[in-house]
């Protein structure tokens, strides 16, 4: 239970670091609410220590968290590689546009995952609600008959579901319109999609 002036504090750190990212020096916190001295702003940080709303972290400088963060699923950020065709396979775009902030905990996507994303552009998955502007996160690692896959078949790149029938892998799309595509020359599985992100939810889906 926390005293009045103690939860005053305790809503100061957060607005304060809501709007800097950053916690308030102890002077800031005097200053703030007229404390005679940053002996007494200490003390207060103790208390809240003590109850375990906030916790310091050793050899940082302002090293203040709230236990909640320290409990975060973890964000990293993979590279963006251009545009994907969902529609009939086209030459792929292998340069780096951007990254992408992901959080690998909640989408049970292991650390050492290599992972990339690249932006869709067609029509040819929107029965898989995967739509034209949407980003799909794939991993590098082998295929499963019926993951979504970005390939690379006779020498173009597509995004579509890779079906393995009788023994021989093809490419299906998921939109009627489109014809399934079975390799002539060569299918190369690129990366297997685990994650989609649309754009304007800011959220992984």
């Amino acid at each position: 239970m926390l005293t009045k002036r103690q939860q005053e504090l305790l809503d100061f750190l957060r607005r304060y670091h809501a709007d800097t990212g950053l916690m308030p020096s102890t002077r800031e916190i005097q200053s703030h609410f007229g404390f005679a001295s940053q002996t007494a702003a200490v003390s207060h940080l103790r208390a809240l220590e003590k109850k375990g709303v906030i916790q310091r972290v050793a050899g940082q400088a302002r090293a203040l968290v709230f236990p909640e963060e320290l409990e975060r699923d973890e964000i990293v950020d993979i590279p963006i590689y251009g545009h994907i065709a969902a529609g009939m396979a086209a030459d792929a775009e292998q340069d780096q546009d951007g990254c992408l902030s992901i959080d690998i905990t909640s989408l049970g996507i292991p650390r050492n995952a290599k992972t990339f994303a690249l932006r869709v552009r067609g029509d040819s998955m929107i029965d898989a609600h995967i739509l034209s502007g949407d980003c799909v996160v794939l991993e590098h690692r082998e295929p499963r008959n019926g993951d979504v896959v970005a390939a690379l078949i006779d020498g173009e790149t597509t995004l579509k579901r890779y079906v393995m029938k009788r023994g021989k892998p093809y490419l299906k799309a998921e939109n009627e319109m489109y014809p399934d595509l079975v390799p002539a020359r060569e299918l190369v599985v690129q990366g297997v999609m685990v994650a989609l992100l649309r754009q304007g939810e800011g959220k992984v889906a």
